[in-house]
Formats: structure tokens, C-alpha cells, sequence
């Protein structure tokens, strides 16, 4: 087969007609005998993504997952300091929409709660979340290895440093009225990626053990530099550094929300439009090279763009782990490996997650409140050792 084929996801035109993707001769008719002609073993071809994804499925799955997700928000809601009642809480978000603040200050204490305490912190959790998970996704397909998430990586750590320094030197205040803060985080993690992204190049499919040696390497190099910044930093700068690094989820501002929410639409836009080239991926780089993708393009708009997505979500919510290797993995044991489904789908799984993490952070010892990145370190840790376990023992990505 000529470098110009590439795979025709035959029910899928609709759903994902644009890729970065060269336009191939191949028809549908001919897929098996076209992936057989690369040199694809029966193996590779029983553990490929779904080749087939009817529209029917993914609106029911994804319909699902957002009904599902509204339901643990609306759960979620009801517990805090002072617990709230679903009933009350349901005529609180109706009273808010119909009437405004009008409606809001007409529900008393239980209304200034809910809209001004409780869903800003929630929609904070499920945004990072989303971006943990979704980002987890790309590098899982990316690098073939289902240990890579940005907190293992040391992207995080460095997207931290990289606030950090910001802070320290006072350059991450707004302008234009717009926060600077999550483009410094973006260089720090661009600049961990690319040393993620050159090992990737020497090593073609990174081994668990040279992923946990890059990443230990990456995170103790990047704690280093960042403690050394907190302990030249005035103590009550440092202090809320601190609380800042071990993941917090603090009511934010509106306009942080809306700065925040315009870099990951972007990046999340950009990871979607990549769905099936990192399906054809997951085959290997030279077998995705005959079928037509561009690897080492798709590779770095994939670092970068994770880069963009965790120092976004670096720069409000400090460092949170574990979440973009434990959802993931997770929603691809339940749903599959076809990244068209598995993106949306891990992405409002995490948003959940972590919304459900941070509940239990912020009432678990009321009214003392758990930093959120305790909480996901204390379910991804096990979890991490549990993958350690199964690669051990010869279980497939």
C-alpha cells in the first residue's frame, strides 16, 4: 500500500469528517485486506480501536454519560458544612435561572450557597477534571502506555513551576484584563513535554520503566526548583504557594472561570479533531505512517496542545494527580479504545470524578477542608501500583 491510504470509518463521515488525515484510495469494502497488506498480525487487528462507531451509539453513550454527570452535580450540591436538602436545592437553581439575583436572594442563605459557594466550586472540578482526563487520553494513545498522564509525566510539575515563577517574580497579574498566569504554567509544561517528547523520538514506545524513570527524573528536577522559589518567597506568599501546590479548588472569580474555560475549549477542540488519527496510532507509528497519518505533526499538536490544557488547569487549581491515568483507563474498559467516543466520554467522566473527590475533600473532616490533590493521590496510588501489577503480568494496554 502507497504512503497516501489511510482507514475509512464508514459510519462515521458524519461524526468526524475532517482530520489531519491525508485523503486515501482505500474503500471500506477493502479495509481488512488493506490492513493486512501493512503487515498488521490478527493480534494488532483484534486489539485496534472499533472501526465502526454508528452515530445511534455514541449520541446514547454520550447522552448518558451527561445525564449521569448532571446527577452527581445535582448530589454533590446538597453536601457541605451546612447540608441542603435536594428538594431545596432544585428550587434554588430553578428560583436562579427564572428570577436571576432576584431569585437567588428570594431563596436566603441556602440560595447564596448554592449559586455563589457551591456550583462556581463544582464547575471549577468538573472543568478540571475533563481537561485531567481528556489530556490523559491523547498521551495514553500518544506514547502507548497507559501510566502517561501529565502528574506522572512531570508536566504538571513543571506547568507549576513555571506559575511559580511567575508569582515569585509578580509577571502573572492580568493584561488586557486577562490572566498571564496560565501561560506561564503553558511554557513550564511545554518545556517538560519536550523532554517527554524527545525521549518518545529515541525510544519510539516508551517502556513503563524509562516513563517512571523520565517522569521522577522531571518531577524531582521541577519540586526542586519550586521549593527553591517558596523558600526565597515572602512567608505569606509562600504560604499560600503551598496550599496553592497540593491542589485546591477554591471558589474562583468569574472572569478566572471564563479565561479558563477559553483554553480548554480550544484545546479540547483540537484534541477532538484528533480522535481518529490517534486510533490509527495506537497501531504504531510506521503502520500509522502507511495508513496516511502524519505522526510526527499529530505527535507534537498533542504535546502542545496538553501542554496548553494542563497549564491551564496548573495555574487556578495547583497540582492534582492521578486523575488523567485513573478515568481513562477506566472508561476504556467500559466503553472501548475508539478515541471519537473515548474523549468525550473520559472527559465528563473526570469532570465527575473530581467533582465527586473534591465533595469528599471539603466534608470528609468539616469544617476542616482536604486539599482535593490528597484525596486523588490517595485513589490514584493504589490504583497506579494495581497498573504496575497487570503490565507485570503481561495484561495489554
Amino acid at each position: 500500500m502507497g504512503n497516501n491510504r489511510k482507514f475509512v470509518f464508514q459510519d462515521e463521515q458524519d461524526l468526524m469528517s475532517s482530520s489531519p488525515v491525508r485523503e486515501n484510495s482505500l474503500s471500506a469494502g477493502s479495509l481488512d485486506s488493506g490492513i493486512k497488506s501493512i503487515g498488521l498480525s490478527e493480534e494488532d487487528i483484534r486489539e485496534m480501536p472499533t472501526l465502526f462507531l454508528s452515530a445511534k451509539r455514541w449520541l446514547s453513550v454520550i447522552s448518558g454519560i451527561i445525564l449521569l454527570s448532571l446527577l452527581i452535580v445535582l448530589v454533590c450540591l446538597t453536601f457541605g458544612a451546612q447540608p441542603i436538602g435536594m428538594g431545596v436545592v432544585m428550587q434554588t437553581l430553578v428560583a436562579g435561572v427564572r428570577d436571576g439575583q432576584a431569585g437567588i436572594e428570594s431563596a436566603g442563605v441556602p440560595g447564596v450557597i448554592v449559586w455563589q459557594v457551591r456550583l462556581p466550586r463544582i464547575f471549577l472540578a468538573f472543568l478540571v477534571g475533563g481537561s485531567l482526563a481528556g489530556v490523559g487520553v491523547a498521551l495514553q494513545a500518544l506514547l502507548r502506555n497507559p501510566l502517561a498522564e501529565p502528574f506522572v509525566l512531570g508536566i504538571s510539575s513543571g506547568a507549576a513551576f513555571g506559575a511559580t515563577l511567575a508569582m515569585l517574580l509578580g509577571v502573572g497579574n492580568t493584561f488586557l484584563g486577562v490572566s498571564t498566569l496560565p501561560l506561564w504554567a503553558f511554557a513550564g509544561g511545554l518545556l517538560a513535554i519536550m523532554v517527554v517528547y524527545r525521549i518518545s523520538v529515541a525510544y519510539r514506545m516508551l517502556s513503563v520503566h524509562t516513563l517512571l524513570l523520565a517522569g521522577v527524573i522531571l518531577n524531582a528536577l521541577f519540586s526542586a526548583l519550586i521549593m527553591f522559589a517558596i523558600s526565597i518567597a515572602d512567608p505569606t506568599q509562600a504560604f499560600k504557594m503551598m496550599l496553592w501546590l497540593m491542589g485546591t479548588l477554591t471558589v474562583p472569580e468569574f472572569w478566572t472561570l471564563v479565561t479558563l474555560l477559553v483554553y480548554l475549549a480550544c484545546g479540547f477542540l483540537i484534541l477532538f479533531w484528533l480522535a481518529r488519527p490517534l486510533n490509527i496510532l495506537t497501531l504504531g507509528d510506521e503502520s500509522a505512517r502507511s495508513l496516511g497519518v502524519e505522526v510526527d505533526r499529530i505527535k507534537k499538536l498533542v504535546f502542545v496542545t496538553s501542554a496548553l490544557v494542563t497549564g491551564a488547569v496548573v495555574s487556578i487549581a495547583g497540582l492534582i494527580g492521578f486523575v488523567g491515568m485513573v478515568v481513562p483507563h477506566a472508561v476504556r474498559m467500559i466503553i472501548g479504545a475508539d478515541h471519537r467516543l473515548l474523549l468525550p466520554v473520559a472527559a465528563l467522566a473526570g469532570g465527575a470524578f473530581l467533582t465527586v473527590a473534591d465533595t469528599v475533600a471539603r466534608t470528609a473532616l468539616a469544617p476542616t477542608e482536604l486539599p482535593v490533590g490528597v484525596v486523588t493521590a490517595l485513589i490514584g496510588g493504589p490504583f497506579f501500583i494495581y497498573l504496575l501489577v497487570q503490565r507485570r503480568a503481561g495484561v495489554p494496554f
